[in-house]
Parts: structure tokens; sequence; C-alpha cells
């Protein structure tokens, strides 16, 4: 039986929403950067799923331990040293959809006190889980408004 004390649907949509952002984008303009020092559709979407490889950890870290302290990662490096650029979009949002159905099978067994439970951010701030995944999602939105003025300079 299901534990669930948040509303997963905001999460798990993300995707969907992802994928009707570069609905009918070709490889060519998912590759394309604005301008020097810029991501591309794919390195935004490759960031992504960095971030959900690095959010799953922390979640798990959260749930299991005491006194976490929150991983930090260094976003430009990780997505220019990967070659991001050189990678599918297709291939990228099949890893970001792993991720998501993992770690909503996870969410479902969390109840409303793991929800509760925090680390501490690489500012110092003490953030619960329930805010970190409430973050997440804001981080997508944020990063789909990206793509669409990526999408508007094409």
């Amino acid at each position: 039986m299901s534990q669930t004390v948040i509303d997963l649907a905001p999460y798990t949509r993300t995707l969907d929403q992802l994928k009707e952002a570069i609905e009918g984008l070709t490889e060519e303009q998912l590759k394309r950067k604005e301008a020097p020092g810029k991501w591309s559709v794919t390195e935004v979407l490759s960031h992504l799923a960095d971030h959900s490889i690095v959010f799953s950890f922390r979640v798990r870290k959260v749930i299991s331990e005491s006194e976490v302290q929150l991983a930090a990662f260094q976003q430009d490096p990780w997505v220019s040293q990967s070659r991001a650029n050189e990678g599918s979009a297709s291939d990228i949002l099949d890893v970001f959809g792993a991720l998501l159905t993992y770690n909503s099978l996870l969410f479902k067994r969390l109840s409303a006190e793991d929800w509760q439970k925090s680390g501490v951010n690489v500012k110092g701030d003490t953030v619960t889980l329930e805010s970190s995944f409430r973050a997440f999602i804001q981080h997508v939105q944020t990063h789909l408004g990206q793509i669409e003025r990526i999408k508007r300079g094409l």
C-alpha cells in the first residue's frame, strides 16, 4: 500500500514537459548554442539528467543518514567535460525518465516523517526532503523556460 503524502504528479510530469518542449526540433537545432558559452537544448537536458542523479543521491542520504551534508556539483564542468552536446536528446531523456520512475517508486514508500527529514546544503541552509523535491520540480520549470528562449533564437 502506498504511503505517499506528497503529490508526485508535478514531478513525474516533468518528463512529458521536456519531451513536449523539444518536439519537432532537429538534431542540429537541439545542439545549436545561442552564443559562445551558452548551453544548447541538448546540454540543458543533460544538465537536468545530471541534476536528477545528484537529487537521487541526496534523497537517499537524507532518508538514511543523520547529520547529512548535501552533495554539491559544478554544473558547467559536468556539462562540458561529459561532452554533453555530443549526446542524443532522446537518450538523455530516457535516463531522466528512468530516474523519475525509480525515485517515484521510492517516494511512494516514504512516510510523512521521511518527507520532513533534512540535510544541510552547500550554502549552510537546512532543507527538508519535501522542499528539495519541490525545488527539483521548480528547477526543471526554470530550464523549460531556458529551452523556450533557445528555441526562439533558432
